[in-house]
């Protein structure tokens, strides 16, 4: 059975740092495409990050563009979400997800994902 795990959420002032974990069992992470995505209460859910496990590619929406870093070991099926540089409005629950046969970009921006975590909380507050 396909499973997401995330890890790393917390509490972060402004500017701080944060590094997330998605954890993935029951498929070869290198076959598909594992994104962070986010919900702020209120707000949209936004893609905020995916990376293709078969090339490494990636895409970062606007919001995360020289913050935040995706990266992934296929060794360890896990992918990771450095974010840097952390902003008030960056605060929201923190969604891994996984779809095949899709490039990151549209999975991050179109294409719904076929599996999801539980989700992680990042506040960022002084």
């Amino acid at each position: 059975q396909l499973q997401l795990v995330e890890s790393g959420g917390g509490l972060v002032q402004p500017g701080g740092s944060l590094r997330l974990s998605c954890g993935a069992s029951g498929f070869t992470s290198d076959s598909y495409v594992i994104g962070w995505f986010r919900q702020a209460p209120g707000k949209e859910r936004e893609g905020v990050s995916c990376i293709r496990g078969r090339d490494g590619s990636t895409y970062y929406a606007n919001s995360a563009k020289g913050r935040f870093t995706i990266s992934r070991d296929n060794t360890k099926n896990t992918v990771y979400l450095q974010m840097n540089s952390l902003k008030l409005e960056d605060t929201a629950v923190y969604y891994c997800a996984a779809r095949r046969l899709v490039t990151a970009q549209l999975m991050c921006t179109s294409l719904p994902p076929d599996f999801w975590g539980q989700g992680t909380q990042v506040t960022v507050s002084s």
